[in-house]
């Protein structure tokens, strides 16, 4: 039987570097490819050899994972936050970046992270790039009102956003440059275009059963909406990844980091290494969840009382995490204390 091969690859936006080694560490072959399909099949193709092969997680990860998946026995991403082996070379370049990866493989100490399916990650994608959408959205929005802030015009804030009201605030703007009436014109535009590709990508995302089924079990719970509810579904992913809450929480970044040593523990501001998607729409949720949910309210006035409220909203998006995650995995729908204890 062929022994089993090793490759590690270091991937960049025009190349690929790669290091193929034997079980026993001796290199079998070392180079450079052009970050192209092509070429990766051409590579491919010519391996002799079953092999297992890992890359680091970049923005470029996804299509190179997908392309070599039918090539390869086994496919691994590694964490990059936990590559500190290779930052912390003396040497560094991409060769000797792929001969790493190539060696923590081989030797089985590669920090694999989560790779979501193909269909899932085109997904999350679009729910991204609905998000991008909203900001932009918003720049727009407030881009108008600065707009008629600096030539001194009128308005009503609430009304601004309807479309026959800024009709008419249109035509009674006689008193600004011609340049300033285009350019609300354009603002405006821009406003209605993004509100209605963001509405047609969500339809996309609730086309699909599995992410719509999921997401409607979520939103049984009070606090969260139809946005929370598919963020977490297509962040998450496999939501059975988590066997404790504290990972969930920790995943989603609404902790601190911890230092502990000589005894003395050390908890500094809230780590940087999360899933940043996921964190900022926990939180937007938990700022609104109290008004819906006495048990959320109850966390949120606890909290309050030590005198912090942005820990208060923290402990909200904490509970949230908690119920949600209990269930995504009962497949269940929610249900309060009082709810669950029995009648009689």
């Amino acid at each position: 039987m062929e022994s089993m091969h090793y490759i590690g690859f270091d991937i960049h936006k025009k190349v690929i570097s790669f290091c193929e080694k034997q079980a026993d560490g001796s290199i079998v072959e070392q180079g450079t490819l052009r970050a192209t399909r092509t070429s990766l099949s051409n590579w491919a193709e010519q391996r002799k050899t079953i092999w297992c092969g890992a890359m680091e997680a970049t923005m470029f990860t996804g299509w190179v994972y997908d392309h070599l998946d039918d090539y390869a026995l086994e496919l691994s991403v590694a964490h990059p936050e936990m590559l500190k082996a290779i930052s912390a070379a003396k040497k560094k370049n991409d060769a000797a970046d792929a001969e790493m990866i190539a060696d923590l493989l081989r030797c089985n100490l590669l920090p694999q992270c989560y790779m979501a399916p193909t269909e899932h990650r085109d997904l999350r994608r679009i729910l991204r790039y609905r998000n991008f959408l909203v900001r932009e959205s918003t720049r727009m929005k407030n881009k108008t009102a600065g707009l008629l802030m600096e030539v001194g015009a009128e308005y009503s804030k609430s009304r601004l956003p309807g479309k026959q009201y800024f009709q008419q605030l249109l035509d009674s703007l006689d008193y600004v440059p011609e340049s300033v009436v285009d350019m609300l014109k354009m603002t405006r535009t821009g406003v209605e275009l993004f509100t209605s590709l963001q509405k047609r990508l969500l339809r996309k995302l609730h086309s699909v059963p599995e992410i719509r089924e999921r997401a409607a079990l979520l939103m049984s719970i009070p606090g969260v909406g139809q946005i929370t509810a598919l963020s977490w579904v297509l962040e998450i992913g496999d939501v059975h990844r988590f066997n404790r809450i504290n990972r969930a929480v920790s995943y989603c970044g609404l902790c601190s980091a911890q230092k502990q040593s000589a005894g003395k523990d050390y908890r500094g501001p809230i780590s940087k290494k999360r899933n940043k998607h996921l964190q900022t729409v926990l939180i937007e949720a938990a700022k609104l969840a109290p008004r819906w949910s006495p048990q959320l309210a109850e966390v949120y006035e606890r909290e309050c009382s030590r005198g912090h409220r942005n820990r208060a909203t923290l402990a909200v998006a904490r509970k949230l995490v908690a119920y949600m995650l209990v269930v995504d995995k009962t497949q269940q729908p929610f249900m309060t204390e009082e709810e669950l204890l029995p009648v009689g």
